[in-house]
């Protein structure tokens, strides 16, 4: 449970209907499993005591009084594992039969949730058997003891900040108002779902997508366990389909037609970081309309099976990938064109480099005349040859810009720096920041000074990693007017450039782009040796793939870096020693707090993420903020 993380499992338990002693076995039988296993929070189908398609059987006296037995057992049962247990059972009060989630914990039965939504249509009758829950707790004597019943009870966790678990049952998910958007308004962070839904054609999918839903709307976690194949199969199949949601996300599967479970870990810490940073999300407290139960767990280290993915940014199924990047671009180009049309301009200046940012904003702008109507030639693209620029980036940088139809200026930029360095008494052979920045402001120099004769607007190349990092040179290519790529991550921006090429009819167009993914990413600035880049940037600042997933991490959840540097590990195992991760992750916390200055003033640019650096929309962050706290947590990893 440290850094937020439980263990939870949504089981589908071997049943026979009606055999309330097998069916006890088999629960329990589960429960000290998967409790050896690391596991917190188990939820088994609804009515799985009994099995749920017992019929007119609910009637009998020896059933109800076979499924009050087991789930004493049951109860018993969890006085041994350190886990909250979630069972479903038919429970009688006061003449009335109720389809009830029985929560248990260290061998007390915490309290019991009526199913408040009785389907009663179609294949479903169960308002034929049972009663409708109430809102209100009432209190019921079970074993000896006083235990709360009722729809609106709240299960909490004193030993993991923010555990507070809810129950709803099967049809209470399908229902125009469901139970758990008041459970979750109350402040539980995860609903448990105790299901018996038969299989459709079809349903698996409308069952996943309403769990899915559910979790993202409501910033919590859902488990739902699904009813299986031992329920009778009269007039209907029951496929135990169990799944566990978090925040829109399906994290772990089970089904359909298979006994087993859904297993994974649960972020508690980000589903509160989310509530926190969510101004829609209105916490009602639990006050009158709620009561509480609480249990304890013990406090320790989960070990993490859920997919961490070392590509937070880009999605890793082709199909989905070809679609994010097209609707990246998409997004670059209506917002340059929304740009254009406002400010009547009919010239764009972009500065080529033969590297991967301009090669990408190059391809936006063309994109955006094609929409407008307007002649590429409108498109000014200059090559600016300094010290550092190298025979295949020139040559890349030129093969595109007559590929795409843009207008071709060549501006070397030799002389002017030389000029410059000499004008301000700058030794030329020093090559320090002074001789790199100096031609990265010749640079911008010229694009303002072209945009200003041509009427048009200089587009910005730069990109979101450059800027968390703050690898530009300040008002040199930090400053345009207009930033294509300012909110695409560069592990992004290389699978926008490949989605180019592939779609790219242009055999010539194609090659070039290729060429340019497999040119190393450098900022060309210090002279080249034997004619190749001698400046590769990830020997600088470090892989960009490590910092892309720093970013996602500490700005999307607000993550600790400790947590950051646990993750990243984990999804960078085989590829980067332990050491050389939190080397980055040290630099990348230095460099992201001290360069804030560069982002508190930079170019509009487009949003396409949830991840932004904007200081209008998104990151509104001191520049004179200190890193300490972060950097000292970092000093105490090992």
């Amino acid at each position: 449970m440290k850094d937020g993380y439980i263990k939870a499992a949504a089981i589908t338990p071997k049943v026979r209907v009606a055999d309330t002693t097998f069916n006890t076995e088999q629960i329990c039988r589960e429960i000290e499993g998967r409790a050896k296993s690391g596991v917190k929070l188990l939820v088994f189908p609804e009515l799985c005591i009994t099995g749920y398609s017992c019929g007119d059987l609910f009637l009998q006296d020896a059933l109800l009084a076979g499924a009050k037995k087991g789930l004493k057992s049951i109860v018993k049962c969890t006085k041994g594992v350190d886990a909250l247990v979630f069972v479903g059972l038919p429970f009688s009060y006061r003449g009335k039969l109720y389809n009830v989630a029985a929560a248990a914990c260290g061998g007390e039965l915490l309290g019991l949730v009526p199913k408040t939504h009785l389907p009663n249509y179609n294949e479903f009758y169960e308002l034929r058997h049972f009663t409708k829950g109430m809102a209100e707790t009432v209190y019921v004597e079970f074993d000896g003891e006083s235990v709360p019943m009722g729809s609106n009870l709240l299960f909490s966790c004193d030993t993991v900040e923010g555990l507070i678990v809810a129950a709803e049952i099967c049809e209470d998910l399908w229902a125009p108002n469901p139970p758990s958007i008041r459970h979750a308004l109350a402040g539980a962070t995860v609903i448990v779902n105790l299901s018996a839904s038969d299989a459709l054609t079809g349903k698996d999918a409308y069952r996943r997508e309403l769990a899915c839903g559910q979790s993202a709307r409501l910033l919590c976690g859902y488990v739902y366990a699904g009813a299986g194949a031992g329920e009778s199969t009269q007039d209907a199949v029951f496929a135990g389909h169990s799944l566990i949601a978090e925040n829109g996300a399906l994290l772990a599967e089970f089904g359909p037609f298979e006994e087993g479970a859904a297993v994974t870990e649960l972020d508690i810490k980000k589903l509160l970081e989310e509530r926190r940073r969510n101004s829609v999300f209105e916490p009602n407290g639990p006050g009158a309309d709620y009561d509480e139960a609480e249990f304890s767990l013990k406090p320790e280290k989960t070990k993490l099976t859920r997919f961490i993915d070392p590509a937070p940014f880009v999605p890793g199924r082709k199909g989905e990938r070809d679609a994010r990047c097209e609707e990246i671009l998409l997004i670059q180009e209506m917002g340059l064109c929304g740009r254009l049309r406002h400010t009547g301009a009919t010239c764009a200046v972009v500065g080529i480099s033969g590297g991967l940012d301009s090669t990408l904003a190059l391809l936006v702008t063309a994109r955006a005349f094609d929409r407008l109507g307007l002649d590429r030639k409108g498109i000014c693209a200059v090559t600016m040859p300094g010290f550092g620029t190298t025979g295949r980036t020139y040559d890349n940088a030129v093969g595109m810009i007559k590929s795409l139809g843009a207008r071709f200026l060549e501006i070397p930029i030799r002389d002017a720096v030389s000029l410059h360095l000499k004008d301000i008494g700058h030794d030329a052979s020093a090559l320090d920041v002074t001789y790199e920045n100096a031609q990265a402001r010749e640079r911008t120099q010229i694009l303002m000074d072209v945009a200003n004769r041509e009427g048009g607007l200089v587009i910005g190349t730069g990109d979101m990693s450059e800027l968390a990092l703050g690898w530009a040179t300040y008002n040199g290519d930090h400053m345009s007017m207009y930033g294509v790529n300012a909110s695409v991550p560069k592990t992004l921006v290389r699978h926008l450039v490949r989605h180019c090429a592939d779609g790219c009819g242009d055999a010539e167009l194609k090659d070039v782009l290729h060429d340019v993914l497999d040119t190393p990413v450098s900022p060309e600035l210090l002279p080249p040796k034997d004619g190749k880049i001698s400046q590769k940037t990830e020997d600088l600042v470090g892989p960009y793939e490590l910092h892309d997933f720093f970013l996602y991490y500490m700005l999307r959840f607000g993550f600790s870096p400790k947590k950051v540097w646990r993750l990243a590990k984990i999804a960078f195992a085989g590829a980067y020693e332990d050491a050389v991760i939190l080397k980055w992750l040290k630099n990348y916390y230095r460099r992201f707090f001290s360069q804030q200055f560069k982002r508190s003033c930079l170019p509009d640019g487009p949003k396409v993420g949830t991840v932004a650096l904007s200081p209008r929309g998104d990151l509104r962050m001191p520049s004179d903020a200190s890193a300490r706290i972060w950097l000292d947590e970092l000093e105490k990893l090992p």
